[in-house]
């Protein structure tokens, strides 16, 4: 699984378009149907997309590819 570092605070998230919520903080694009959430707590990125197709997985990949080269991303958990 992928999270925001614990030492980032998370209004930094909102230079990537990020938009706070109640518990969490959300990138939902009109354009793709693409939602990036985080809950505020653990921090754990999820994705979701109410249609696969290329656009919403490159939209998406896009965003968590610049957040992971601000160095604002790590890995945790083992995914085997």
């Amino acid at each position: 699984m992928l999270k925001i570092k614990d030492n980032v605070d998370l209004k930094e998230l909102e230079k990537y378009g990020f938009k706070k919520g109640f518990d969490d903080y959300y990138i939902q694009s009109d354009n793709y149907s693409v939602i990036i959430q985080l809950n505020k707590e653990n921090k754990i990125i999820r994705t979701r997309t109410t249609d696969y197709n290329i656009l919403q997985v490159r939209e998406t990949w896009n965003i968590i590819y610049d957040l992971i080269k601000a160095d604002l991303v790590e890995k945790v958990g083992d995914d085997k």
